[in-house]
């Protein structure tokens, strides 16, 4: 069989974009070195958050707005609940990046928000403590995505649309040859036109040449059971937030969202120890835990009650914090998804879609200039 395109990892990226080429029409293998969704990389947990007025830069905001028309789309084409709108607070000082930030993301592009002080947060929210010098700005639209249902979704739809997908077969090596490409895997040989390649914290072994740009981290997952119960951490009373204290670690978190003993998960950004995929620690000891309780004695006291379960994810990140999203400087066939930075699963609908319009058509409208693969060379 002649292929149009091969892609390497079938996680958040990678499902999102053999769905929308099979949708397309293109003949496409998805290879994966395990099954996804699973608990080895970084999609799994239950829970993301999606959010507009971004507080990393107001540059991911056209992609935002086309993530979120994609994610309703897919909800309707497959029938499944996929993105659940919570409202969501980025909470902390007044020249924190989570306030001021979010506000200049919210000012460029005209989105709607509202700036609450302490007292408003307290009055709206009473699961939160804020101190008094604390803002935090609040949009109707942020909410939570449902990671493993969503890849099951694209996977499923890129099957019925004809794509070949290999699970537990991981990509050894791949070359370009002439004008297509060749990837050894299962002791095969696959050759395409175009390869894409969104292999997560596995990139740096198929990008060599950006091994250098990319880190990984060990990060936690925790769900505690709130004292009281959940009652006052339900999605209608508790939004989606992130929260930069003036010191600390910045955390982030959900509502309940498991049933009255499922607790609520909660989470440190950006706060674990570099690590590999091979190497990471996977077991959650009672130093992160302790770590994660200091972050919610003051802040969120009810939460910080007994400790239910935790889970470790890795966030694969270049310097500054951006992704490396589009084509090989080097390879005109050859596209990438990589270094997501903890940051990137809400993208994964848009991303789909533009690496798939970088194999179809060439090019894509998205602005992709602050995330260019060769701005580290």
């Amino acid at each position: 069989m002649t292929l149009d395109t091969i892609v390497l990892g079938l996680g958040a990226m990678g499902s999102a974009t053999v769905a929308e080429l099979a949708r397309r029409g293109q003949r496409v293998l998805g290879l994966d070195r395990h099954e996804p969704p699973h608990s080895l990389g970084s999609t799994h947990g239950k829970s993301r958050i999606i959010r507009l007025a971004y507080m990393e830069d107001p540059a991911y905001v056209p992609l935002l707005r086309r993530a979120y028309e994609l994610w309703s789309d897919l909800e309707k084409t497959s029938g499944r609940h996929l993105l659940q709108v919570t409202g969501g607070l980025m909470i902390g000082s007044s020249n924190s990046v989570a306030v001021e930030g979010s506000r200049a993301s919210a000012q460029e592009h005209g989105l709607a928000h509202e700036m609450l002080d302490a007292a408003d947060i307290r009055r709206r929210f009473p699961a939160f403590h804020p101190p008094a010098d604390c803002l935090a700005l609040y949009e109707e639209v942020a909410g939570v995505l449902f990671p493993e249902a969503c890849i099951e979704t694209y996977l499923g739809l890129a099957r019925a649309a004809g794509a070949d997908l290999r699970m537990n077969t991981p990509a050894l090596a791949w070359e370009t040859t002439g004008d297509g490409v060749c990837v050894v895997a299962d002791g095969q040989r696959f050759t395409a036109s175009q390869l894409v390649i969104t292999a997560g914290p596995w990139s740096p072994e198929l990008l060599p040449d950006h091994a250098d740009s990319l880190q990984m981290t060990r990060e936690i997952m925790h769900w505690f059971q709130p004292d009281g119960g959940v009652e006052g951490f339900l999605p209608e009373r508790f939004p989606v937030y992130i929260w930069e204290p003036p010191e600390g670690d910045v955390f982030y978190g959900f509502p309940a969202l498991d049933g009255p003993h499922g607790g609520v998960k909660v989470a440190i950004h950006h706060g674990g120890a570099a690590t590999n995929p091979t190497d990471v620690n996977r077991e959650v000891d009672e130093d992160d835990v302790q770590r994660m309780r200091t972050c919610l004695a003051n802040r969120l006291p009810a939460l910080d009650g007994t400790w239910l379960d935790g889970a470790v994810c890795m966030y694969t990140n270049t310097p500054d914090m951006n992704f490396l999203l589009g084509t090989h400087p080097e390879h005109a066939n050859v596209h990438m998804a990589t270094g997501l930075s903890g940051h990137g699963f809400k993208f994964a609908s848009v991303i789909g879609e533009v690496l798939a319009d970088l194999v179809t058509e060439g090019a894509t409208g998205m602005p992709l200039a602050p995330f260019a693969p060769d701005r580290f060379s």
